[in-house]
């Protein structure tokens, strides 16, 4: 992490900041802003010393302009985290993410480091390299509403100077449980790092960024990220032997194997009717 002797912001909101990645971050940033203000609608426990909580559901306009005030960066986690009815993918990850951008324009917020996903380019395949220009494939309405906040931002940026960083993260997790996350995994701490370049480089304009670990195996051209100075520091190449242990050949003919959404593309239409 970048050594730093007193905080370069003055107030960092993380909405989503309940689940795993904005529990990392809760803990990795806290050295960089005087003040988190940490948003989600489950309970975010024990109040710190620079901690400022809001229990806020994303598509309450006014509670989203509420926890705005006195805000000069965001890290957008927020939002129903995989797939599910498009009711409520367009409240939690549409709507929301709509009210996130709006709220951030007129309070005067400069930056939005935004949570995007594999998902939306879910439907390339295992075997192309593909780079961050490359047209958007969502494999699941998941998948759709993160690119339609990657257009979302780009409409903020192109229009009034909103800056965004989009990480379309891979699979971060404690380490990788499956063959494809050999390629797609994001250890905790280059997420941390990830994301500290996305806010204190001084200019980004409107990226998107692949979100991964320094992996043998890799689907993506991730230069972009070089811009920032991202150098992850891990890899899912120390998990090899135990992956591949304890996991079977895979059938390159399943969708799960075959495109680099794995299982979200695999799935049928969330909303179909389930067999029994």
């Amino acid at each position: 992490m970048t050594d730093i002797s007193k905080p370069p912001f003055e107030n960092i909101l993380i909405t989503g900041a309940a689940g795993a990645l904005g529990s990392v971050l809760r803990e990795s940033l806290r050295p960089y802003a005087k003040t988190l203000t940490l948003s989600d609608r489950a309970s975010l426990g024990e109040r710190r010393d620079n901690e400022v909580h809001h229990e806020c559901d994303l598509a309450d306009l006014d509670a989203v302009f509420d926890m705005m005030k006195g805000v000069d960066v965001v890290i957008h986690l927020g939002g129903a985290p995989r797939e599910n009815t498009f009711q409520v993918i367009l409240d939690s990850n549409i709507t929301g993410s709509y009210h996130i951008y709006e709220a951030a324009r007129q309070s005067g917020v400069k930056r939005v480091i935004y949570a995007s996903s594999v998902h939306a380019i879910g439907f390339y395949e295992c075997t192309q390299t593909i780079d961050a220009s490359v047209p958007q494939r969502p494999d699941s309405l998941y998948g759709v509403s993160k690119t339609f906040v990657e257009n979302l931002s780009r409409y903020y940026f192109d229009k009034f100077g909103l800056e965004s960083v989009c990480v379309r993260i891979g699979s971060c997790f404690p380490k990788p449980v499956d063959r494809r996350m050999l390629a797609t995994w994001l250890s905790y701490d280059d997420f941390s790092r990830l994301c500290v370049r996305a806010l204190i480089t001084p200019s980004v304009g409107h990226m998107i960024v692949y979100g991964n670990s320094h992996n043998s195996a890799n689907f993506w051209d991730n230069t972009e990220a070089a811009y920032l100075g991202y150098r992850p520091q891990d890899s899912a190449d120390a998990f090899a032997d135990e992956v591949y242990a304890s996991t079977p050949s895979p059938d390159p003919r399943n969708p799960a194997v075959k495109y680099q959404g794995g299982q979200f593309a695999a799935d049928g239409h969330y909303e179909d009717p389930k067999a029994k």
